[in-house]
């Protein structure tokens, strides 16, 4: 199991940790006389050109860019953050870290936020929105962008699933003021495990960095002044910088060669009986690692998941809030635990099973197959990978057609 980036590893990547192992330079900082600048520092100035984002930071996950993130842009303690139902529990963990308070809002038929939700839960302590481009393709950025400047908010993007996606001719990451993106083996591109952050503001920027590395300003070049929270150690490494520069610099052939198989793909299930596709905001600027497919009812699509030995994306691993025990609390948790769902909070915010009827329905109904992302958890345990050959789409195609027909049939 692996993502589309694990595939294509491959000499460029041994090259350039060959050279980063040459001098032993392992740390993303050059000490003494060296004047070249290290991978870390080049991946950051490479995904600054390729996204046009202002500011680049390269850290050791998704998680800590999201966290990163809410800290640069001062949300914090009280502060109210609208999230999806369906994401992974890393976007929901971030805001508790930060103290601040997760607003669950219901998806619509992208898969993503729904901005018509969004609008509804809108307090005077909300902060920013959280938007996550699930299953690799852009969430309503438009839409989504308008709400949070009508209402002096932030907009993230958590992008782990969807690097080197557009949306409208804009890089994912750079429409919000924050863009979190993944690199572990699930993802587009990959270097082991790792993350990067694009940020809109030259402040938030200088923020950012002192809190992933000890307080100190950008590149080191001083400590950060008295606005600055106390730091972490949240550093991406010399080596996986050296992996992840290699895997940028072919991240375009990558996209063309998901875009290739998954259109191969749908031309070989054709149209099915009772399945709507799943909508997508742009269909330029996804990054066709996925293809979703919706029934009717729910009795179908369990049928149609048993007889390919899938799942429901209701039943996905702890990317649907329901599936989220740390989330859903069987016993009363303590402020320091949850403080975001003790009863005590001002807010009094309780989460629930089944307090998104929409999502409930939207995921119970739908099956993901794989075109790039193989990963029985999300789950996207069947499909094709970037390297089936044209029998082999053929084949993955025909599976799909009888289980779908058979269970129909039965209905």
């Amino acid at each position: 199991m692996s993502g589309p980036g694990y595939l294509f590893l491959g000499d460029e990547e041994k090259a350039l940790v060959q050279q980063a192992l040459d001098g032993w330079q392992l740390n993303r900082y050059r000490f003494g006389e060296s004047a070249e600048p290290s991978m870390v520092h080049t991946l950051e100035r490479e995904f600054e050109q390729r996204t046009g984002a202002a500011h680049c930071l390269a850290v050791n996950s998704c998680t800590s860019a999201l966290l990163t993130a809410l800290t640069a842009l001062g949300v914090g303690p009280g502060d109210e953050v609208i999230v999806p139902g369906y994401t992974f529990i890393a976007s929901i963990a971030a805001i508790v870290h930060r103290g601040a308070i997760p607003v669950l809002a219901e998806i619509d038929e992208t898969l993503t936020l729904s901005p018509e939700d969004v609008t509804r839960r809108i307090t005077p302590a909300t902060k920013a929105i959280l938007a996550v481009h699930m299953l690799g393709a852009p969430a309503d950025l438009g839409e989504l962008r308008r709400i949070a400047d009508e209402h002096g908010l932030f907009l993230i993007e958590d992008a782990a699933q969807a690097c080197g996606g557009r949306y409208r001719g804009r890089a994912l990451g750079t429409v919000g003021d924050a863009g979190a993106f993944s690199l572990n083996l699930f993802k587009i591109i990959t270097s082991g495990d790792g993350g990067l952050l694009t940020l809109a503001d030259d402040n938030a920027y200088e923020r950012a960095f002192a809190f992933h590395d000890h307080g100190f300003k950008p590149l080191r070049q001083g400590i950060a002044d008295a606005d600055s929270l106390f730091g972490m150690n949240l550093r991406m490494h010399e080596l996986s910088g050296a992996v992840a520069l290699g895997q940028l610099r072919k991240i375009d052939d990558i996209l063309a060669t998901l875009r290739k198989q998954k259109t191969a793909f749908l031309d070989a299930l054709g149209e099915l009986p009772g399945v709507t596709r799943r909508r997508i905001t742009d269909p330029d600027g996804e990054c066709c690692s996925f293809l979703v497919l919706r029934f009717e009812s729910v009795a179908v699509a369990r049928g149609v998941a048993a007889r390919l030995g899938t799942s429901t994306l209701i039943d996905s691993g702890r990317h649907y809030y329901g599936n989220m025990p740390q989330l859903l609390a069987r016993r009363t948790p303590t402020p320091a635990e949850h403080p975001f769902s003790c009863p005590a909070h001002p807010t009094g915010r309780r989460y629930e099973a089944n307090m998104l009827p929409r999502t409930d329905d939207i995921l119970a109904r739908s099956i993901t197959l794989s075109v790039g992302v193989v990963d029985a958890y999300l789950g996207s345990g069947v499909g094709i990978t970037p390297l089936s050959s044209p029998a082999e789409i053929t084949a993955a195609a025909q599976s799909v057609q009888l289980a779908v027909n058979e269970v129909v049939a039965r209905k």
